[in-house]
């Protein structure tokens, strides 16, 4: 079905050394036309009272340990910049708070 709204891909982003996770944003009806995706970047530097950056507690693999959803840093990529397959997906609930930030 190609890519969809809450999966998480390591992404080779704009200003950055190396691959990082990230959560793809683009609506999956979108995603069947566009070249490019909108993501947000992963991160596992936990800062206190950031009101722009969800909290996500990755339960193993890639995902293990705490991460936050950088809200504050959505991007726009070239789809090719998404590196391999998915490696997890978001729940519905969790795609819904960091719609709302």
């Amino acid at each position: 079905m190609g890519i969809r709204t809450g999966e998480i891909y390591l992404a080779a982003l704009p200003n950055q050394a190396k691959a990082r996770p990230a959560i793809v944003l683009t609506a999956d009806w979108l995603s069947q036309y566009a070249l490019d995706v909108s993501v947000i970047p992963l991160t596992s530097v936990l800062r206190a009272n950031f009101p722009a950056r969800v909290e996500l507690q990755g339960r193993r693999g890639r995902t293990a340990g705490a991460k936050l959803a950088k809200c504050d840093q959505v991007t726009t990529i070239p789809e090719s910049l998404l590196v391999g397959s998915p490696f997890g997906r978001l729940r519905a609930a969790r795609m819904q708070a960091i719609e709302a930030r």
